[in-house]
């Protein structure tokens, strides 16, 4: 029990929300044994139940593969299966007929009409329900449940059922089939949703770092790509006047040494302020990021009057903390304390869902989280705190973060 429940809680909302659509609708087939094919024993005598049983189990079984095969096409890792569902609607036909044939001409007897009739109805209704999986177009969909509808009328009337009876059951074909087929179109529209969703949340966080580059390259061009014009123009000048002879040559190389001492501090402006983070930004940003995923995010503590260079340390942590809950885990509870003892800041995150660090303990975004720490004195675990959470612990020494600074 353990290992199949650590098996449900590894895989991610999509696939949970596949797995529960498939399953369910392999649920129907067994609701269509039980619910018609049981009564059948003791209702008739026993070559009609026999053969009614047998071939309501092979329709329940090709209803199973049908709509398996379907969900399949819906998510592209197969193609149409056009002939599981044409083999589905010749079965459900051939199944209906002989129940309807039973019910007429077979032996007499409410029981058997009520078993029979059973059967003739709701192999109808399922098999217009697996079929509309493998339906896209919505107005094919309204002519399945028609056709099957008028199918019903076809078969019934023919052989022997009484006209009211025959439009009586039309009209319960109808609205079965049609509100099977309406939760078989909804459930391939909803797993089609929360696949596109999950997608929507990744190009999300790959937008997010892509903009973040493009600022950095932005400002790193609008740095050096002005002064290294201005290098290269004195430079080239220097050198025609020392060629010359002039002494000017000496005044044009020390503009050029004061613009690349220039244009490193500028370098290293840049590189801080998109190396710096603001740990009270970083955690409103982390609430909201998360609760827009739809994980409820508590946090906690005042970052307010800690050092800068603590601050910035901690905001990173959160900041690949956060990422790490949206990119690595199905988390539906994540938790954010920062808090201050003994002349050291404490920050933890903790969250649901994960069940190892992402990339194991040596990921490189950990990795690179110990290296910011480093700098201010500051240590850095991560692992399961308790079974299916993750916890983060990040600790930074004020006393050496004043002494950094």
């Amino acid at each position: 029990m353990r290992e199949s429940g650590g098996w449900w809680r590894r895989k991610s909302t999509p696939a949970k929300v596949e797995t529960y659509t498939r399953w369910s609708f392999h649920f129907f087939a067994l609701i269509e044994v039980g619910a018609v094919g049981l009564p059948l024993v003791g209702a008739m005598p026993a070559w009609p139940a026999v053969l009614l049983l047998v071939m309501l189990l092979g329709h329940a079984g090709i209803c199973a593969v049908a709509a398996s095969r379907a969900l399949d096409w819906t998510r592209g890792s197969r193609e149409h299966p056009v002939h599981t569902l044409w083999t589905l609607g010749a079965v459900t036909a051939a199944v209906a007929t002989t129940a309807i044939a039973i019910t007429e001409h077979g032996p007499g007897g409410e029981d058997v009409d009520a078993a029979a009739g059973g059967v003739f109805a709701v192999v109808l209704i399922f098999g217009a329900g697996a079929i509309a999986l493998g339906v896209r177009d919505r107005k094919r969909i309204f002519g399945l449940v028609a056709g099957f509808a008028a199918g019903s009328g076809v078969i019934a009337f023919p052989l022997g059922m009484p006209g009211p009876a025959t439009l009586a059951t039309m009209v319960a074909v109808l609205l079965g089939a049609g509100f099977f087929a309406f939760t078989s179109v909804f459930s391939v529209w909803l797993l089609t949703a929360v696949y596109e969703l999950d997608e929507a949340r990744e190009t999300r966080a790959r937008l997010a770092v892509a903009e973040e580059r493009l600022r950095f390259g932005r400002d790193l061009h609008d740095v050096m790509g002005r002064n290294l014009a201005v290098i290269a123009l004195k430079s080239e000048l220097a050198v025609q006047l020392a060629r010359r002879g002039r002494d000017e040559a000496v005044d044009q190389m020390t503009e050029v040494q004061r613009i690349a001492q220039e244009t490193q501090r500028e370098v290293r402006d840049v590189v801080r302020g998109y190396r710096e983070a603001d740990l009270g930004a970083e955690l409103a940003g982390a609430r909201g990021v998360l609760t827009a995923a739809g994980i409820d995010c508590e946090v906690t503590g005042e970052p307010a009057g800690l050092p800068a260079e603590v601050q910035s340390a901690l905001g990173w942590v959160v900041r690949e903390a956060t990422t790490n809950v949206l990119r690595h885990g199905d988390a539906k509870r994540c938790t954010v304390a920062v808090r201050t003892e003994k002349e050291r800041v404490v920050l933890t995150v903790e969250n649901d869902g994960v069940l190892r660090p992402p990339g194991g303990t040596g990921g490189s975004g950990l990795a690179g989280l110990r290296e910011r720490l480093a700098a201010v004195a500051g240590t850095l675990e991560a692992g399961p705190a308790r079974q299916d959470v993750f916890r983060l612990v990040a600790q930074v020494p004020l006393a050496a973060a004043e002494g950094v600074a």
